[in-house]
């Protein structure tokens, strides 16, 4: 298995990963081999990247925090509640929570697993994965500090939700002297008319954008005043955004250039503690990625370490024994643990 711009797939490729819809519909199935047509359907899609298979790495299995079958429920509760919001109808909570709960409960019992966050993502269901994604690592920080299960509920609802106000109306009142007109507002007032939804999820939806030091928005809290859900998200939220290339930011980064940033705004955007318990979590050169080493080698990353995010395992595949991208029979393949090989070092990500 490798994660491999959509340019480097060829017809005849088989595809690792399902894709889906925004409303959890399978696009494009698992095990089925690409053709000419369906390369060039995935890039009208919007499609960059896929997962694919690959002779040299059909050994690896990409693990995860969450399961597909989880994943795919969630997004189809999440469009249901999205279609909701935009034609005005109570949204009806039962399957979101539903997902809460499988979510929470696959976290836990992964909870050494670190995340890989390389989704397939399309002009369709970009929003979504994005809630998705934001929903996941904040329950992975939040079963990383303690959190009960109460807790880690309001956590992820307010996570899975937290961009609701894109798509909503706000009927409210403008509050003078504030930015009312931000998605923020939109979503709290959305998500704080729910009874049955704990006040503390509106509140990470209405402060998901507000700094450390003061001056994001939509109110300029500060320090204490943003609630720790809040500043879970609001790392969570900025780092799927650095990482996809649909979202606003000025540039798509690899996931190792989105943690330095995220490093780089601790105790000025981000809360420093959060940040550290961030970088425990994620998988910083996610399993598939293909690297550039020190020693000039080039290879496939295999496996992760849990202490050690920035080691990951690396097969090597000597690039005198490819021919035209298929495996000949006589080839060398190494796996290098970068936790033991302390003299190796990642040099690049290869696009």
């Amino acid at each position: 298995m490798r994660y491999v711009a959509i340019d480097q797939v060829e017809p005849g490729d088989i595809l690792y990963r399902s894709i889906y819809t925004s409303d959890g519909l399978t696009l494009l199935q698992a095990d089925m081999q690409l053709t000419v047509g369906m390369i060039n359907k995935l890039r009208r899609f919007g499609v960059t990247m896929l997962y694919i298979k690959d002779p040299y790495t059909d050994d690896v299995k990409l693990e995860d925090v969450v399961s597909d079958a989880t994943r795919k429920e969630a997004l189809t509760n999440l469009s249901t509640a999205v279609q909701c919001v935009q034609t005005g109808k109570d949204i009806d909570l039962r399957g979101i929570q539903r997902s809460i709960s499988n979510i929470i409960d696959e976290t836990l019992k992964n909870r050494r697993i670190l995340l890989n966050l390389n989704d397939i993502r399309t002009n369709d269901n970009h929003l979504f994965i994005h809630s998705l994604n934001v929903c996941m690592m904040s329950t992975v920080i939040g079963v990383g500090l303690g959190y009960n299960n109460t807790q880690l509920k309001e956590l992820a609802t307010g996570a899975l939700l937290h961009d609701i106000g894109k798509v909503g109306k706000d009927d409210e009142e403008p509050i003078p002297g504030i930015h009312e007109n931000h998605h923020s507002w939109t979503g709290f007032n959305i998500l704080r008319k729910k009874h049955e939804m704990s006040i503390v999820s509106a509140h990470i939806a209405l402060q998901h954008h507000e700094w450390v030091n003061g001056t994001g928005q939509p109110r300029g809290l500060s320090g204490s005043e943003i609630h720790d859900f809040a500043k879970i998200v609001a790392i969570t939220n900025y780092y799927d955004n650095l990482i996809s290339s649909f979202s606003k930011e000025a540039e798509t980064l690899h996931p190792y250039e989105a943690c330095e940033k995220i490093m780089a705004l601790a105790n000025y955007r981000f809360d420093h503690d959060m940040v550290i318990r961030f970088l425990r979590s994620i998988a910083t050169y996610p399993t598939g990625s293909s690297l550039k080493l020190s020693t000039g080698e080039v290879g496939v990353v295999i496996d992760q370490n849990r202490g050690l995010p920035t080691r990951p395992v690396v097969r090597v595949i000597k690039r005198d024994k490819y021919s035209n991208r298929r495996m000949e029979d006589d080839h060398e393949v190494t796996d290098i643990d970068l936790s033991q090989e302390t003299t190796v070092f990642i040099s690049g990500v290869m696009s």
